[in-house]
């Protein structure tokens, strides 16, 4: 059976404290969930059966985020997230990017080279 996951890739040049890394990246797997829903929404059920994985990895900077965004965006469901500036960044700063869920072997192809947040 194919495996299938959501990615979050995260920024790390921020200094986001925990609590606020980890709602930046629950607003990237509902972004991303969101846009695959619409757009392949036989992967989301596929995800959903196998127990809905995740994995969050580390980006260093903005220009990173933007890179693997350009480079996922025709092949992939995938949600960037803008902070909203309540809190410890500025509003409007790029802080993630949600990306499926996907066949795990297709976005391993691209992200194997990350490292875990």
């Amino acid at each position: 059976m194919m495996k299938f996951k959501q990615v979050i890739l995260v920024r790390t040049d921020l200094g986001m404290g925990r609590g606020k890394i980890a709602v930046q990246c629950s607003h990237a797997a509902v972004g991303a969930l969101e846009k695959a829903l619409k757009e392949k929404p036989g992967w989301v059920e596929k995800w959903r059966e196998s127990g809905m994985a995740k994995i969050v990895l580390r980006v260093e900077s903005e220009k990173e985020l933007l890179e693997w965004r350009k480079r996922l965006e025709k092949k992939f469901p995938i949600a960037l997230i803008r902070d909203a500036g309540q809190t410890q960044i500025e509003k409007g700063t790029i802080t993630a990017l949600g990306i499926g869920p996907c066949p795990e072997k297709e976005i391993d192809l691209f992200t194997k080279e990350l490292r875990l947040l």
